[in-house]
């Protein structure tokens, strides 16, 4: 099946699901902020309870066959952000974010990270609740929490790839198998979040079986992979929800009187470095901060910075989760690792979903030497200089001075063959991509420099744990007969570390001198005992207190998921959990026009030496 060119109903209509920032009403009851797995759930469950909810989304609303599929294309959808410089649209998809110690990255668009994630939903061990969550959590036993994991899977639908008739083996869970088998460790298929039959979800989105192209990490253009864009989100506008992208919050402010939250945000996220426009801002009585762990953190840092009193412990529990990048270089079996990128289906040999099995080591003794080794799939739009790239990574970490003379000449044959013929041929088509997770110290910080949240973490990668990982990985490496290449980062930034899974700054605790929020994810606001800010919660990754030890969106979404039921049942409002198909009417396209916002705010003096602060907005 081709391109399906943007999200569609069962009959085969369009769907838009964001809506001009001009038709933005000054109150809602809810205003989510981020649209990931925890702003998705928050929007789809409030709406269900029938309440008037506004989702802000930094990013773009990108649909299946907007997502970039070539090296020119992935590099315009690439923003990096670090203390000394800034470069990219704010709006661009693949958000770089470089820390002392490790980069972050994560997804920008209507759908978050699930965007551009690899797609694994799968619980963590029960170790992992035996400490560091607030007691409520009742050491992962909470009937809540379990039922959040049941709601989060019938929305999300995590299946592991069987082959069977209709779906082919595919050669890099082969080689993964292989390597399990020789290093005596155990062997495990992934639960994802892909479609592998044509079915209408439970939003009413027409979703078509994967085809096995493997770009999953740079968008999936083909309406296969189940992120947030293919189910919350358009679950919360059929509840009537409103959508609002390019909208990136600034921070949230107590109104007087104990009146709710006011949120500013800039309606021109992409643009607003080079053209200052006045802030707008919107009111609620409940705002749900969902803008991710960076996000989130970098939303209350500046609010404390505007005079938000909060846990000192802001920022603090930082983890990547124990997120390192690896490869098994020129393998001596097939692995087809490389997505296919411009090619069109159907795809031979096939790719497959880019994380489909896993070396589980995580039955070692104690969770803090747990660790996962996932294969995986490098996107398509790389291809270009991927030869170049591995062969240099080669020459200066590869261990081949070993092996016999005549094997070193065929790899070497085989290396200057693929810079010919690319790498559908030669030692890219054997290279497995290693995706591990386990579990670090959780001590990094994000703090706030400028305007912009920065991780600090120095030196974070020569700490014992990633050289052993990186040891399992080696030896994984060579139960397939390739050579094992570190992530360049390890040795061009010193062992700086890259995650994709950052985790904390907001952490849960049953009291403010240990954490920012409560089990619920409402706000503290003081440095100790348990008083909140009414009205306002965290729920996406920075609440969870430690790393998980494997893929952490089906923990964070089933935390999300309890976290709003609790919301709900405070303020007696009934969520509707029926099952709902239908799409509601697609919304138009934006129509040219002129929008014109002032905001003003000031003071007015009584004249009897007091005085009363007074802001509006002209639209």
């Amino acid at each position: 099946m081709g391109r399906q060119g943007g999200l569609r109903r069962a009959d085969g209509s369009a769907v838009r699901l964001s809506t001009p920032v001009r038709d933005i009403k000054p109150h809602y009851d809810v205003v989510v902020v981020g649209s990931g797995y925890g702003g998705g759930i928050a929007a789809s469950r409030l709406a269900r309870a029938g309440r008037a909810v506004c989702l802000l989304e930094r990013g773009r609303e990108l649909q299946p066959g907007d997502y970039p599929d070539t090296l020119f294309r992935a590099g315009r959808e690439m923003q990096f952000h670090s203390r000394h410089f800034t470069f990219g649209k704010r709006t661009a998809l693949f958000d770089f974010r470089s820390g002392k110690g490790i980069t972050a990255l994560v997804g920008c668009g209507l759908g978050g990270t699930s965007l551009i994630n690899a797609n694994v939903g799968m619980r963590p061990e029960p170790d992992v609740f035996a400490e560091g969550w607030p007691a409520a959590f009742a050491h992962g036993t909470d009937p809540a929490l379990l039922q959040g994991y049941q709601r989060a899977i019938a929305m999300l639908h995590p299946t592991p790839y069987t082959p069977d008739a209709t779906h082919p083996p595919l050669a890099k869970m082969a080689a993964h198998q292989q390597a399990a088998a020789v290093t005596g460790q155990q062997y495990t298929p992934t639960d994802i979040y892909v479609t592998f039959n044509d079915r209408v979800n439970e939003a009413g989105i027409f979703q078509p079986a994967c085809n096995n192209c493997g770009d999953c990490v740079s968008g999936c253009n083909y309406g296969a992979k189940n992120t947030v864009l293919m189910n919350y989100i358009p679950d919360a506008v059929n509840f009537g929800a409103e959508v609002f992208t390019e909208c990136a919050v600034h921070h949230v402010q107590a109104r007087p009187g104990g009146l709710g939250w006011a949120v500013y945000f800039d309606a021109d996220a992409g643009r607003r470095r080079y053209r200052r426009t006045p802030r707008q801002y919107v009111t609620a009585d409940i705002v749900v901060l969902a803008a991710g762990t960076i996000g989130s953190t970098e939303i209350l840092l500046r609010s404390r910075e505007a005079g938000l009193t909060t846990s000192d412990r802001l920022g603090e529990k930082f983890t990547g989760n124990a997120d390192m990048l690896g490869f098994a270089y020129d393998a001596d079996v097939p692995v087809h690792g490389v997505g296919e990128g411009r090619h069109r289906p159907p795809f031979e040999p096939p790719v497959g979903p880019c994380i489909t099995s896993m070396i589980d080591l995580r039955n070692r003794v104690g969770v803090k030497d747990s660790l996962v080794i996932q294969e995986g799939v490098m996107p398509g739009a790389l291809t270009p200089i991927m030869p170049l790239t591995f062969l240099a990574a080669n020459a200066v970490e590869g261990n081949n001075f070993g092996r016999p003379i005549w094997t070193r000449l065929r790899r070497a044959a085989r290396q200057l063959f693929s810079l010919v013929q690319g790498v559908r041929r030669g030692p890219i088509d054997r290279t497995q991509t290693y995706l591990v997770m386990g579990t670090d110290d959780d001590d990094g910080k994000l703090v706030l420099h400028g305007d912009e949240a920065h991780i600090e973490w120095p030196n974070i990668g020569c700490r014992p744990i990633f050289q052993r990982n990186n040891c399992d990985l080696e030896n994984t490496a060579t139960a397939i007969g390739a050579t094992y290449l570190p992530n360049p980062a390890w040795q061009l930034l010193r062992k700086e570390l890259v995650t994709v899974h950052p985790l904390g700054g907001c952490a849960m605790a049953d009291d403010a001198a240990f954490g920012v929020v409560d089990h619920v994810g409402t706000v503290y606001s003081g440095t100790r005992g348990t008083e909140v800010h009414k009205g306002l919660h965290v729920a996406d990754g920075a609440v969870i207190p430690r790393p998980v030890g494997i893929n952490p969106s089906l923990t964070i979404s089933a935390v999300a998921e309890r976290a709003v039921a609790l919301i709900a049942e405070a303020n007696g409002w009934a969520i509707d959990w029926s099952v709902n198909a239908t799409m509601t009417p697609t919304n138009e396209q934006p129509k040219p026009g002129l929008h014109f916002t002032e905001h003003m705010s000031g003071s007015i003096d009584h004249g009897n030496g007091t005085t009363s602060h007074v802001e509006f907005t002209v639209t």
